[in-house]
């Protein structure tokens, strides 16, 4: 239970007058008398957040009209409240704070809930405060109403139908605090109108306690142990690492650690900057359309450290292919229950991964080096033959812009600093491939759901988080248009983001397969009717630059990006026919790779 909260001394109808406060006495002291409204932005008040991403409705009113009393929250109006939860989901990932969204009951609420699916499938700490019809209506079908706990319980962390204004501060204080810890992810707040409109005394908890909740942070030093000893004894080790080292903030230690031992890194697409991109020692992401000595050199290993990382469908292909070449694997993770799903496990630690990776280290300097460098420099000699196969190389030409060539520019342009945000086709993979991200919270995407929409919210969240950063989103014609609405976000609040899209004219992740695995059958993935998007920008007061010459994409880049106030809208018209390579088919192993057009 929460330590502290409200504890009810007056329902009655006192008014409030401006913003005079009732004050009643305790035996601690005088606590504020406050509308269940007021506890809410109380809360978030206490809990520091900076932005609350929103859109109102009948169901939170009260709320909203206490929001326009102070000044300390800031509320970000959107469009759609799909985009409230993506731009909360931007916020956090680019940072280590929760983000924070407000929605109205109903329509609201269901349209919220493609973006809280998109945080929990990634572990994104967000708490989504959602209104709800009065108390009494509850189940009676009222207007707008629709079971939001029911209908989020499959993919929130946690969900909570609050009835008793006394319960609203003890149990955002859960909310948030279940939110960050442990592994991360979204937790949901109802809370029907009634309740916000009713009184008690304000008292924020400090601490919280729930007896069912206690999440390991320390792993077990027996089995950190066993795990060094592999590691010190391997011939062919690899290290694996997902978006846990990203999110615990391990990145400093994961890389101090691969640098200590001389081991091979590879990243998953969610852990993409948690070993800097441009080190030698990094192969590259792997998986589905992972490099190829990556691919090669996870399924050959002989002891495999798999750091915040889940064994993913995507990352190892089919787990029968995967485990017919015998290895010894250590798995480190926050979540039991990732550990040993889908791939059995020879030594599992639980705990926070920085904790862990900090124990190993510490252990590491105090043991005498016993590395067999001889196996180790073998072992390099044959990643270095992978790497010779150049899987990335590609032509650009001079007639047609290639997309990988828009987003080596992007990366050249930018330094290689930029927060880049990504829809989810063929875009969010040469983003992935070709922009080399050597810090960790700067590649912003949809990896577990694979949301179409998700860049431009996404990329106002990170604006916000980092205003004097430069902020880029990879995006695709289709997926742009699932949220283009939150261009008028973007002028409201004047985010000068650069939207980078690479226009095929086509679904472009869609075609590919059509053209590999269904005989060239585009079936409704061609674009037909799409709009000058460069003057749709323009029609939004941003700056719109479509281009047509492989010569102009640098010019056109350096342009966008000197325009430090403005949101330019970069409408890259890319070669239709490119396919996304390395690939491996869904079901096949990591090293049934088709490599090019001429593996088919």
């Amino acid at each position: 239970m929460a330590t502290g909260g409200a504890r009810c001394l007056d329902q009655s109808p006192a008014r409030r007058y401006g913003l005079t406060l009732y004050f009643a006495e305790t035996a601690s002291g005088a606590l504020m008398l406050l509308t269940g409204a007021e506890i809410v932005i109380r809360c978030l008040q206490e809990e520091k957040v900076d932005y609350l991403f929103g859109y109102p409705g009948g169901s939170v009113l009260y709320i909203y009209d206490e929001l326009f009393k102070q000044d300390k929250v800031r509320h970000v109006l959107v469009r759609h409240e799909q985009a409230a939860i993506h731009a909360a989901d931007g916020y956090a990932r680019s940072t280590d704070k929760v983000g924070v969204a407000l929605v109205t009951s109903g329509p609201g609420a269901t349209n919220a809930v493609t973006g809280i699916a998109t945080a929990y499938c990634d572990s994104i700490p967000l708490v989504v405060i959602s209104g709800q019809v009065p108390s009494a209506a509850i189940g009676q079908d009222a207007f707008q109403e629709v079971d939001t706990v029911g209908i989020t319980r499959p993919c929130v962390k946690h969900n909570f139908l609050i009835r008793d204004v006394r319960d609203i501060a003890s149990t955002i204080k859960k909310a948030f605090y279940l939110a960050r810890t442990g592994r991360p992810g979204p937790v949901l707040v109802d809370i029907p109108k009634d309740i916000t409109a009713q009184k008690c005394a304000f008292e924020y908890p400090q601490t919280v306690s729930m007896r069912s909740y206690n999440p390991v942070v320390k792993g077990h030093q027996g089995q950190i142990k066993k795990a060094l000893q592999l590691l010190l004894e391997a011939k062919r080790p690899m290290i694996y690492a997902g978006g846990g080292v990203v999110l615990g903030d391990a990145s400093e230690k994961l890389t101090a650690l691969v640098r200590k031992l001389g081991f091979p890194c590879t990243n998953t697409l969610m852990g993409l900057g948690g070993y800097p991109a441009t080190d030698r020692q990094f192969v590259g992401m792997l998986g589905m359309h992972g490099n190829y000595e990556a691919n090669m050199g996870m399924h050959y290993c002989d002891v495999l450290l798999a750091v915040g990382a889940r064994f993913d469908d995507r990352v190892i292909g089919s787990p029968a292919h995967f485990a017919s070449e015998p290895r010894r694997i250590i798995h480190i993770d926050i979540d039991p229950s990732s550990i040993s799903k889908r791939v059995k496990v020879d030594v599992p630690i639980v705990g926070d991964v920085g904790e862990v990776l900090g124990e190993m280290l510490a252990m590491l300097d105090g043991t005498p080096e016993r590395l067999d460098q001889d196996s180790l420099a073998v072992w390099w000699k044959q990643i270095d033959e992978w790497r010779r196969r150049d899987c990335l190389k590609f032509n650009q030409g001079e007639e047609l812009i290639k997309p990988q060539y828009v987003v080596q520019k992007l990366w050249e342009v930018t330094g290689g600093d930029a927060f880049v945000t990504s829809d989810v086709g063929q875009h969010q993979m040469w983003a992935a491939q070709y922009y080399k991200f050597d810090k960790p919270r700067r590649w912003i995407n949809s990896g577990g759901l694979g949301t179409m929409g998700f860049g431009l919210p996404a990329a106002m969240g990170v604006q916000l988080a980092h205003p004097g950063s430069q902020v880029a989103c990879v995006t695709g014609e289709a997926s742009i248009q699932m949220n283009i609405q939150e261009l008028a976000t973007c002028k409201q609040f004047r985010l000068p983001i650069k939207v980078v899209m690479l226009n095929n004219r086509y679904l472009g992740m869609v075609r590919q397969w059509q053209e590999i695995f269904h005989g060239n059958r585009y079936s409704e993935s061609y674009m037909d009717s799409l709009p000058d998007f460069s003057r749709l920008a323009e029609a939004y007061g941003h700056v719109g630059i479509r281009v047509d010459k492989p010569g102009d994409v640098e010019g056109a880049l350096r342009e966008a990006f000197s325009r430090k106030s403005d949101l330019v809208f970069l409408d890259f018209q890319v070669d239709q026919t490119e396919n996304v390579y390395p690939m491996v088919q869904g079901g096949k192993g990591l090293t049934d790779m088709i490599l090019s057009a001429e593996d088919l």
